[in-house]
């Protein structure tokens, strides 16, 4: 009940040490927000008292405890070897980040999370490690560095969520392979990576109320006659465009790192980040058509009464359709 009472408090200072870590002038004061974001989340997690979410939140704290660990002795050693402390810092903020290969707690973590917790995890916990990361990016070596773990993320997210039949694992491993876009577009600009998030964390958060309405924790789930047919067009929408699948909005930013890269002549890893995106899209579509095939015959077209239903689907309809008037007047401008 304590937890409960003091959770909009948890959030604030949350907040704010993302906000302490993104301003800090030095990396010990980034470290000190670090640490203050974590240990807001570390209750957030706990909420449920159950065991998966006790293992959850002890699983992250054991791993953002050691990417803070490194983080401090990479400071450390600032004085002797400046070169080589950003390169283990951002392998520190990789691992704190949950990018591959340092990813393997990362759906574990999710598989114990209520949806609310897995969308902050998947968003909002991503900001500090991602602009501290792009404070790193001081010679093209760390930034050669990064488009290689961008590479390696964009597979294993991939690849990894084909086998899958767990929702929130399987957003997981999507979550890695979106990671991977903005690694790579942030060895392209510095505001890349800044659109590529906020259009990710729209799309997803959309993708995670959703199944949070109806509470879907596994693929059969979506087949239930509660799920109404206007809830399962929508998530199907919602899915397409986290796919990157034109003309919803989620192809918008992978366009305009696609457009880069090929100006840039990177050939070899626009074909990779490709070749990665279309098995997430496979994992999107089986999602979508598992959904449809079992148990078709519950379809229905009534929409229960719910308020937070009929605030939000409206919301995510329009948002993820919004690239149809978008994409016209870049082409124009």
């Amino acid at each position: 009940m304590l937890i409960h009472i003091f959770h909009p408090l948890f959030f604030f200072t949350l907040i704010l040490g993302i906000f302490l870590s993104v301003s800090s002038p030095t990396w010990l004061a980034a470290w000190v927000g670090l640490e203050l974001n974590l240990l807001s989340f570390i209750p957030i997690i706990a909420i449920k008292k159950n065991s998966f979410s006790s293992e959850a939140s002890l699983k992250y704290f054991l791993i953002q405890a050691l990417g803070s660990a490194a983080i401090i002795a990479s400071a450390s050693l600032m004085l002797y070897m400046p070169m080589n402390v950003n390169l283990l810092i951002e392998l520190a903020l990789l691992l704190k980040m949950g990018a591959a290969p340092f990813h393997f707690w990362f759906p574990q973590v999710m598989e114990g999370l209520d949806w609310i917790s897995a969308i902050v995890l998947m968003t909002i916990q991503k900001i500090a490690p991602m602009v501290l990361i792009s404070y790193t990016l001081n010679n093209i070596f760390n930034q050669k560095f990064l488009i290689f773990f961008a590479l390696v993320s964009s597979l294993v997210g991939g690849i990894g969520g084909v086998n899958q039949t767990m929702l929130r694992k399987l957003i997981a491993f999507s979550s890695i392979n979106h990671m991977s876009w903005m690694l790579l577009s942030m060895s392209l600009s510095e505001m890349y990576w800044l659109y590529y998030f906020i259009f990710y964390s729209f799309i997803s958060s959309s993708v995670g109320m959703l199944f949070f309405f109806q509470q879907a924790f596994h693929i059969s789930h979506l087949s239930h006659a509660s799920f109404s047919s206007p809830m399962k067009i929508l998530c199907f929408i919602c899915l397409l465009s986290l796919g990157g699948l034109p003309p919803f909005i989620g192809f918008l930013p992978k366009w305009l790192i696609i457009q880069q890269l090929s100006m840039n002549l990177q050939f070899l890893p626009l074909a990779i980040m490709l070749f990665a995106a279309l098995i997430t899209l496979y994992y999107y579509l089986r999602i979508i058509i598992s959904s449809l095939t079992l148990n078709s015959s519950n379809f229905s077209w009534s929409l229960s009464h719910n308020t937070n239903k009929k605030i939000f689907l409206p919301i995510m309809f329009t948002f993820n359709f919004s690239s149809l008037l978008i994409i016209p007047s870049m082409l124009f401008f």
